[in-house]
């Protein structure tokens, strides 16, 4: 009895834990970010943020802060959860999908431009890409700030420990996934990538509980990342136009063998149940939520010259 006590309030305080991670998540980097803004801007003057040196300590920030929020995480959990638990070896199966997954994704970068045109149409402009400069030996740091870290810290957050937690909390698979799937995409701020997004993070949360590691997850969101800067490095900012319809066509193909087999043919991670305890994680990342959710309003107001 006193087991099953103990073991019900570490649940119960791990969902809080994670909630609190996901606001911190939300909130410290934008902090950070503030202040090297007031750095750069004091320094440099008018006109920093299309340095490259800017653009580059903007996604460093992030992945600084999101590694020193695991850290912690998993040291105040360390009973319940376990950084060696999250990166656990898997079999080799799962990098083979995660590439494969990788690549069938890039189906949906097709039909997001349809929501972008619908965006258009009520006045949305898409910013200027924050991505720094890829030419020649650039591309190097690119992969490594903007493609690796991004992969293995982003990961980390999401599927380690915001999709553990809820499933270590005795939360049911298809909940799981989704909850932290729309998390994923309300986290970034995006509103042209917050359809394509969301399905990046179902599709990655459903790899990780299939595998029960999230080192393919890492694996396919840095293949993901990668081909978008050596693309950007090649001169494109899309696939190019004679090649889109079969590269799409192939992925989507691609897509559906991947998902159909992870989602009727491997069972593993499989549980039944709805949101146990979320009314706590949902208290405690209710402030993440709604810093995400105001940055995702701004960014869309701002697109349309509203603000």
């Amino acid at each position: 009895m006193q087991k099953e006590s103990s073991k019900q309030n570490n649940e119960r305080s791990l969902l809080l834990d994670a909630g609190l991670n996901f606001t911190l998540a939300a909130v410290v980097p934008v902090i950070f970010s503030f202040i090297a803004i007031w750095i750069f801007a004091a320094s440099m003057g008018k006109g920093y943020e299309e340095t490259d040196s800017y653009k580059f300590v903007a996604y460093l920030i992030p992945q600084i802060c999101f590694a020193c929020l695991a850290l912690f995480f998993f040291r105040k959990n360390r009973v319940t959860v376990s950084a060696r638990s999250v990166y656990r070896p898997c079999r080799w199966h799962y990098f083979l999908l995660a590439i494969a997954l990788s690549f069938g994704l890039m189906a949906f970068s097709g039909l997001n431009g349809y929501f972008v045109d619908l965006l258009g149409r009520i006045g949305y402009q898409e910013p200027p890409s924050s991505i720094p400069t890829t030419k020649g030996w650039y591309l190097l740091p690119a992969i490594l700030v903007i493609g690796m870290l991004p992969a293995v810290f982003e990961e980390t957050i999401f599927r380690g420990i915001q999709l553990g937690s809820m499933q270590r909390s005795g939360w049911g698979t298809a909940a799981a996934i989704f909850s932290s799937g729309a998390l994923f995409a309300l986290f970034h701020g995006n509103p042209t990538q917050t359809i394509y997004q969301f399905i990046c993070g179902v599709c990655y949360a459903l790899l990780a509980v299939r595998s029960g590691s999230i080192l393919p997850t890492m694996l396919a969101h840095f293949a993901n990342n990668a081909v978008i800067l050596s693309l950007d490095s090649a001169g494109y900012t899309d696939i190019p136009d004679n090649a889109k319809l079969p590269v799409y066509l192939v992925a989507g193909v691609v897509f559906l063998a991947v998902i159909i087999y992870l989602a009727a043919f491997e069972k593993r991670g499989n549980m039944k149940g709805g949101t146990k305890g979320g009314a706590k994680y949902l208290l405690a990342a209710l402030v993440g939520i709604v810093v995400c959710l105001a940055e995702w309003i701004s960014a869309l107001l701002q697109g349309m010259g509203v603000i």
